[in-house]
């Protein structure tokens, strides 16, 4: 096979660098699968990971990318044939082992989930890592009870790929949804896609005072981490749900015992990177069904693998919103 275009994320002088390269499939992380790349998307890890911003790759050199759709080349694996249409996702994609910002992917036949009908091969990378974790948040918080009926449900960083995603899915599925986000300007985004309610960050006093506050939320979903999932810990109902999925705003929160053992409430921590598969092909399954989201043309940019390097700075500063789908020739 010719050779293929890859971004490959190298340590030079102590420093993290990424450069577009020219490689051959032989070269790529062994793998049973051989899939020709047709989309893949941006998440935030893959921008720590190129920039060098957050400590996630393991082993350099690496392809970055830990999202990618396309069509099987070929398989030593006899769950998998040419012509396939497949997505990869999560595991040790983009980190400590090649990825998904190649045109051609070699990866272990435990990670390929086959395409479910209802979905193309683009509208499964609209979603990617991103959007499977948000799916993978409702459906932990379903299990665990909630309903439309049980209230309110708030989205914490609501103008992120996750949360957009996230907000559309619940408001497609009739839940009553209040977004939360720092950025003004997004307000009108968040209605459109689905919220009932916009709060302002600068409204809220996440400090607070008190183990315990008003009673808010029947659900929440939060990428944010930090003093915001404190908050939501002290205001959620009696038997509420939290589905944590990200840490944009620190890996360190304060809580104490009272909310959990009075009020009943959950904190799900949601695993996208390594999650069982029957499990993962069941959220893939809802996404493509009751979980696909509606809004997909305001949530998704459209980008050329060209136009990759770009957008990793915007992510770190958080100046975007939404999803980058890369696409590929």
């Amino acid at each position: 096979m010719q050779k293929f275009k890859a971004y490959r994320i190298f340590e030079e002088d102590r420093k993290t660098v990424a450069r577009f390269v020219e490689m051959a499939v032989e070269e790529l992380d062994a793998g049973e699968v051989v899939i020709r790349t047709a989309f893949s998307s941006v998440n935030y890890k893959d921008a720590l990971a190129a920039t060098g911003a957050g400590k996630v790759i393991r082993r350099f050199p690496c392809v970055g990318g830990i999202d990618m759709s396309g069509t099987v080349v070929s398989s030593t694996d006899a769950r998998f044939k040419a012509g396939d249409p497949v997505i990869c996702t999560s595991y040790d994609m983009g980190v400590s082992h090649d990825g998904g910002f190649a045109e051609y992917v070699r990866v272990p036949a435990a990670w390929v989930v086959p395409l479910p009908h209802g979905l193309t091969l683009h509208e499964a990378m609209c979603l990617g890592t991103a959007g499977y974790t948000a799916g993978l948040g409702v459906e932990l918080m379903e299990l665990n009870g909630l309903t439309p009926a049980s209230g309110k449900v708030v989205v914490t960083g609501a103008t992120g790929g996750v949360s957009s995603l996230a907000i559309d899915m619940l408001a497609k599925k009739g839940y009553h949804v209040v977004a939360v986000t720092g950025k003004d300007a997004g307000h009108d985004y968040l209605k459109g896609l689905g919220a009932k309610e916009v709060l302002a960050r600068s409204s809220i006093d996440f400090a607070g005072g008190r183990p315990m506050e008003k009673a808010l939320w029947a659900g929440a979903v939060d990428s944010v981490g930090g003093e915001q999932l404190s908050w939501l810990i002290r205001t959620m109902q009696q038997d509420g749900v939290i589905a944590s999925i990200g840490n944009a705003g620190g890996i360190e929160f304060k809580a104490t015992v009272l909310p959990f053992i009075l009020r009943g409430v959950r904190l799900l921590g949601c695993d996208s990177g390594y999650t069982h598969m029957p499990v993962r092909r069941r959220v893939w399954e809802r996404l493509a069904t009751d979980l696909k989201p509606l809004h997909f043309k305001d949530i998704i940019h459209d980008i050329a693998f060209d136009q990759l390097p770009p957008v990793f700075e915007g992510l770190i500063k958080a100046q975007v919103r939404g999803r980058y789908v890369v696409r590929f020739a």
